[in-house]
């Protein structure tokens, strides 16, 4: 059972009463608290059988209409239910159940149970406008949820080709590492080689610089392999493609940066850029958001990330396999992350150490 659907219930077991009272419609308590009372579970279980709900509540209604317990209200008791076949895909459905509930209205209000026109039009008119603006709203919610998700789709498969271009260009580094590397120990070899016997510092010192070169070349090695091993990227600049893709799904992104990035490792610079993917992809599909805070602080021994959006933060309480996979990788560099529902919305927030380790 879903948010939704608790909140529609809860909205006809106060709006059923509350509009009869308003139009006139019925001034007996028990009997409008059962209506209400029937309506709002008949809404607890729209979002399993939109189309029986519909078809149940509309009987409901228009039998209690019909046998003069309530004395408003064709369809707009329905509403919850209504909502939930738009919701559901089946919009013509839903038009073609709300025009013949309110022709039927029309014709026992005009020759079964004869009003005068004014009456009549005035009821069925604003019923008529009532059923229009709901099947507009629930169309418009249905299509902007369908639109982030093809949204956080195509941002999703945009992180993966990334990614592997990404690859690739480590994949040259690291043969571009090795190549330099062993070219220019070979070549200090050589001279150790050719000065061994006639001059022995010399030799000596073309070795240390032989193993300096080597020294160093591992060090870079260690980090691409690390960074190759998980296809990740290396560097920060990839964060400025992460936001513009989120913009382009709708999400306005701001970006805060305090501190001096440069030395910042390639195994760090790997995970920053992980956590923020991470958080951001999950609130374009979960969230609901329209705004989200990315706040990186570099300190000389650590660097936080905080991730912070300002939508529904409850669904996302129990850890996925995206928010578990930040949590293991940060942890991996002897940090720590938390994610959870802030004051507004959902946070996440890594403290990433930078020490001999990474």
């Amino acid at each position: 059972m879903t948010n939704l659907t608790r909140a529609a219930a809860a909205l006809t077991l106060v709006g059923v009463p509350a509009g009869l009272a308003l139009t006139g419609g019925n001034a007996d308590t028990v009997l409008t608290l059962t209506l209400a009372a029937w309506l709002a579970g008949c809404a607890l279980l729209a979002h399993r059988w939109p189309l029986a709900v519909l078809v149940v509540t509309v009987l409901t209604v228009n039998a209690w209409r019909i046998s003069g317990l309530i004395e408003a209200g064709w369809l707009w008791p329905a509403t919850a239910a209504l909502v939930a076949l738009v919701l559901a895909g089946r919009l013509r459905t839903a038009v073609a159940a709300a025009v013949g509930t309110l022709l039927w209205g029309l014709q026992w209000d005009t020759f079964v149970h004869p009003h005068d026109a004014d009456w009549v039009l005035g009821r069925l008119g604003g019923e008529a406008l009532w059923a229009g603006a709901v099947l507009a709203g629930a169309t418009a919610y249905r299509n902007t949820v369908r639109w982030r998700a093809e949204a956080a789709q195509r941002f999703d498969v945009e992180s993966r080709r990334r990614r592997a271009e990404q690859r690739v260009e480590i994949a040259r580094d690291l043969h571009d590492v090795v190549s330099h590397t062993l070219a220019v120990v070979g070549v200090h070899l050589n001279v150790a080689l050719d000065a061994f016997d006639t001059e022995p510092e010399e030799a000596k010192a073309s070795l240390r610089l032989a193993q300096e070169v080597r020294g160093r070349a591992m060090t870079d090695l260690k980090a691409l392999v690390g960074v190759l091993r998980e296809g990740e990227p290396p560097a920060r600049e990839g964060l400025g493609r992460l936001f513009d893709q989120v913009r382009e799904a709708g999400l306005e992104v701001s970006f805060d940066e305090f501190g001096d990035p440069v030395e910042v490792p390639a195994p760090v610079a790997a995970a920053i850029h992980r956590v923020v993917q991470e958080s951001l992809t999950n609130t374009v599909r979960h969230a609901g958001a329209r705004r989200v805070v990315v706040t990186i602080r570099y300190a000389p021994d650590s660097v936080l990330v905080d991730v912070r959006d300002d939508g529904t933060g409850g669904g996302r309480t129990v850890d996925g396999h995206g928010i578990a996979g930040m949590r293991e990788r940060v942890a991996a560099l002897g940090g720590a992350l938390t994610a959870g529902p802030g004051r507004t919305g959902f946070t996440v927030r890594a403290s990433i150490p930078i020490t001999e380790r990474t």
